[in-house]
């Protein structure tokens, strides 16, 4: 069953869904959490402490408003349009993600922001 949670950014509050993945339990696990989170084109991404090992649907090129758990840097990422590995205008991880959601709420105020965010991530 999905879960819903709430990413709160300065004064921007976005409501998000969980899938019912590992990685996205493992997540569930750690909440609340406040995270820095640094912009990487159109992606923000920050250390969540969250440890898990690469799933099987693991991929690069993601969705616009898709939420996923970086393995390697134990970090979440929110992607909102093309990052430096985008060949186009698809959102793309620097490397396979643990996709683990998405945003229900438009992520169009995540450009106006800066290089460097503090995020709240919290239960529904």
């Amino acid at each position: 069953m999905p879960h819903r949670i709430r990413l709160r950014i300065g004064t921007v509050e976005l409501t998000a869904e969980l899938n019912d993945s590992p990685s996205a339990q493992a997540l569930l696990s750690q909440l609340p959490i406040e995270l820095r989170m640094s912009r990487w084109g159109e992606e923000y991404y920050g250390g969540c402490g969250v440890s898990i090992e690469s799933a099987p649907d693991a991929r690069e090129e993601m969705e616009v408003g898709e939420l996923a758990l970086w393995p390697p840097g134990q970090a979440l990422c929110i992607f909102f349009g093309p990052t430096p590995a985008s060949e186009g205008d698809e959102p793309r991880a620097a490397s396979p993600v643990n996709p683990i959601g998405w945003l229900l709420d438009d992520p169009a105020p995540l450009r106006e922001m800066g290089p460097v965010i503090t995020a709240e991530v919290l239960p529904d």
